[in-house]
């Protein structure tokens, strides 16, 4: 099995040196002061693709033989990759099919007919990547194309290094931590390629969805292992299998892995657009939204992480807001047992919730021939601290029915 090298790494610093961005390093003051230390990220959402996948996907397309080329290339994506992929083929002027998912948000769909223009063909197919690539390469074999893998490549790994290259070019002192993303192992595997060989005494830290935790599993079983069921909603770095050259070459490298709750991922996304004006995607949020878990380590340290992708589907804006407020425990959803008799909507409001407490989803018919009725309420808080006084109001004037937040079965239905 052929593992990348750092050699390789500055040939593709070479044939990018005219296609991907050379991205800012950024400071990031808030974070910087909620953690005391130094927080830097990689700005790749500032990619013309707005996601560092452009450097792999054209590195690996253009260090392909002619024959190569001409026989067509193929590849799967949730959107990044594919745009990558279809901004090397109009580049070059070659043709090109992409396969994705069919739950792909129609923003990623359509600027990768953006980018591809003529040159790509692009077939909609499974429910995951994972599926869509199962689809891809049936297509590459019965088409004799190349298939173009989104990480599991030495060529795809040498493409993504050349961000590690830049950030050493960037800075003029070393990095104690250095957080990333694993999904599917492409990009971390190019900076420990770098890291490893330029800065050793930098840590590098993976970090997965706890939806996702494909990698963290796979060290756990001692081998690449799929999962069998994904949280799909950290789209971009929820893989349910990472790729076999890059566990194999990640697995004794790798200084620690560790997952964050996709609430917590929500969370960041939020705070960075609603305080750094920064709009990321799920796995362009998840290096900074880790950061919690090491506030006594990186305390005076400094730590690099970076902003892997920015290509939110503002559609799911709702979604992610609900799943942070659910993090932080300001949303709580509720079966009330409502009096039926005039007037018990009023004294809900007036005497069970609180001067701050809001309703936010509020379902109810009513009943014949009872005395207390159902509804299902959602209701979001000020503060988490909230929530005791507000449930002990509801059981003392008899309205509490049941707590849905901890009743996944049910509550997978509300959001």
């Amino acid at each position: 099995m052929n593992f990348p090298t750092i050699e390789g790494c500055y040939q593709a610093k070479e044939r990018l040196s005219n296609v991907s961005i050379n991205t800012p390093f950024q400071f990031l003051d808030r974070i910087s002061n909620n953690f005391n230390a130094e927080i830097y990220t990689k700005r790749e959402d500032l990619q013309l693709v707005r996601s560092f996948k452009i450097r792999g996907a054209f590195n690996k397309i253009v260090a392909l033989s002619k024959d190569d080329l001409k026989r067509g290339i193929v590849c799967a994506s949730g959107g990044n990759h594919a745009q990558g992929f279809a901004f090397a083929c109009n580049y070059l002027k070659i043709k090109g099919t992409v396969f994705m998912p069919l739950p792909t948000p129609k923003q990623k769909i359509d600027r990768v007919k953006m980018f591809g223009a003529e040159y790509i063909k692009i077939i909609l197919k499974g429910d995951t990547y994972d599926d869509s690539q199962r689809e891809a390469e049936k297509y590459q074999v019965k088409s004799n194309s190349v298939f173009i893998h989104p990480f599991d490549d030495v060529e795809v790994i040498h493409g993504q290094a050349t961000i590690a290259l830049e950030i050493l070019d960037q800075i003029d002192f070393d990095l104690d931590y250095m957080f990333i993303p694993v999904g599917g192992g492409g990009l971390v595997s190019g900076f420990l390629t770098v890291f490893k060989k330029l800065s050793p005494k930098t840590k590098i830290v993976g970090v997965e969805p706890s939806g996702a935790t494909s990698f963290i599993t796979s060290l756990k079983n001692d081998r690449n292992t799929q999962l069998k069921t994904i949280d799909k909603s950290a789209e971009g770095v929820a893989i349910q299998k990472m790729g076999d050259i890059c566990f194999n070459y990640c697995k004794d490298l790798i200084d620690k892995t560790i997952s964050v709750d996709e609430g917590r991922i929500c969370k960041e996304i939020l705070d960075l657009y609603n305080k750094e004006g920064i709009v990321v995607e799920p796995a362009g949020a998840i290096s900074l939204a880790c950061l919690d878990q090491f506030s006594d380590e990186i305390k005076g340290k400094k730590i690099g992480t970076i902003i892997c992708g920015g290509n939110n589907d503002i559609t799911r804006t709702p979604e992610i807001k609900e799943r942070a407020l659910l993090y932080s425990n300001l949303k709580h959803y509720f079966i009330v047992r409502f009096p039926q008799r005039a007037g018990s909507m009023k004294q809900f409001a007036s005497e069970i919730l609180g001067p701050t407490d809001d309703i936010t989803f509020f379902e109810y018919s009513k009943k014949s021939n009872r005395v207390v009725a159902p509804a299902v309420v959602g209701i979001e808080l000020k503060s988490k601290n909230d929530l005791t006084p507000l449930i002990k109001r509801m059981k003392e004037s008899g309205f509490y029915g049941e707590y849905l937040n901890e009743k996944p079965d049910l509550f997978q239905y509300l959001i």
